[in-house]
């Protein structure tokens, strides 16, 4: 008798879309992590939240075993991110050391945003007004917090809704 392995959680509709990866630009789905919580983040390098990406790296680096995936999604929304995917993503890296997922450049905020930002800020009933605006998505990819640019990385109110969705049984 063979050992019973567990099947992989369907993917939420939230999560049923591809996006190219900023790195090399072929197509990811976030199906792949579904079951995961979720932090959802429109990142620019020119913004004066930059910084933000130390301690993004950092949430990762800390909970990621335990399934949290910090996702980011440059754009120019707010004309703070003219570059191309490329230096994206070395200014990324070389920069800040990020090692969290990453894609491409693309429209975050408005009518013509991609549709993943506009079923968050659906779920939500918020949508971004500046760059390193914050979306909690819980496990099931049903429940979507909102966290405003002002709210670091590592402010207790993020870091306390962080870890409840993790403690929290699906």
């Amino acid at each position: 008798m063979m050992p019973a392995v567990a099947a992989p959680p369907a993917c939420p509709a939230l999560l049923d879309h591809a996006f190219p990866r900023l790195q090399d630009e072929a197509s990811q789905s976030l199906c792949q992590y579904a079951g995961k919580v979720l932090l959802v983040v429109n990142t620019a390098s020119y913004c004066g939240y930059t910084n933000q990406y130390d301690g993004l790296e950092r949430l990762y680096r800390k909970y990621g075993a335990r399934g949290l995936v910090v996702i980011g999604f440059p754009s120019n929304d707010f004309n703070q991110e003219p570059g191309e995917n490329a230096e994206i993503a070395d200014f990324c890296r070389t920069t800040y050391g990020v090692q969290f997922p990453m894609f491409a450049r693309s429209t975050v905020s408005g009518p013509q945003a991609n549709p993943f930002y506009l079923k968050l800020a659906d779920l939500s009933g918020e949508r971004p007004r500046w760059n390193f605006h914050k979306y909690l998505v819980d496990r099931s990819g049903a429940r979507v917090t909102s966290f405003p640019t002002q709210v670091s990385p590592e402010s207790p109110i993020l870091v306390g809704a962080i870890e409840r969705l993790l403690d929290a049984r699906p």
